[in-house]
């Protein structure tokens, strides 16, 4: 069956977050903390799914930032504030938009589906003038679990309704494309940086190095008419 949805991640698929290690530098923090906060947010997030738990992305990623920053000698809500409102004023990739604009035109329904909030993905779609193209922004908070559980891609199937086979995820993390295709999605994996898969995850039905290669990756398989 051709997929005729095609479902992007948003944190880091679509928005660019290298700006966010000025941010931490900017309340007094390592640059680097950055990256240790988001990946330890996301392990806290996946534990609560793994446990039956659904906690709202914004205050597990508070909740992580305190300790982190208090043991970088950075203390006061105001850093925090300051750290996550800077999560909600990124911009896209370089790559996103034409590559985005191009699968719109061949037809392609368009999603988007977070770990954090539908908001956040409004806003840096809005401001990129991509938000008519998409269907529908949608979030795990409205789902049973954080993404990689299969509800969450689920739940995204059953908002569209669209069979998972007919669906597309398209993401940067190797734990996202394991999980949708876990969930009988298929896949396309961004490798902008020039990484290795990981073995242990389930391969990507498709691997690209930017947004715009889309299009050609997916040509052979065109929605269905």
């Amino acid at each position: 069956m051709r997929p005729s949805v095609i479902v992007f991640d948003v944190n880091e698929t679509l928005s660019d977050m290298s700006p966010m290690g000025e941010r931490f530098a900017e309340v007094g923090a390592p640059a680097e903390l950055a990256k240790l906060w988001f990946a330890a947010l996301l392990r806290d997030g996946f534990a609560l799914a793994a446990t039956g738990q659904n906690v709202p992305f914004a205050d597990v990623a508070a909740e992580v930032l305190r300790p982190l920053l208090r043991a970088a000698g950075v203390t006061g809500d105001g850093a925090v504030r300051q750290i996550l409102g800077a999560m909600a004023s990124l911009e896209l990739h370089p790559d996103v938009a034409e590559g985005v604009r191009t699968l719109a035109a061949r037809g392609y329904r368009l999603l988007t589906l977070t770990n954090g909030s539908a908001q956040v993905a409004e806003k840096l779609l809005t401001g990129a003038g991509l938000r008519e193209l998409f269907d529908s922004l949608l979030s795990v908070e409205d789902a049973p679990a954080w993404k990689p559980a299969r509800a969450a891609y689920e739940h995204a199937a059953t908002v569209s309704g669209t069979a998972p086979e007919e669906m597309v995820l398209v993401a940067v993390h190797p734990w996202d494309i394991h999980g949708a295709a876990r969930a009988g999605m298929r896949t396309a994996w961004i490798d902008r940086a020039g990484t290795t898969y990981p073995g242990h995850f389930t391969a990507p039905d498709h691997t690209v190095t930017a947004v715009t290669d889309l299009p050609a990756a997916l040509a052979d398989r065109a929605p269905a008419a």
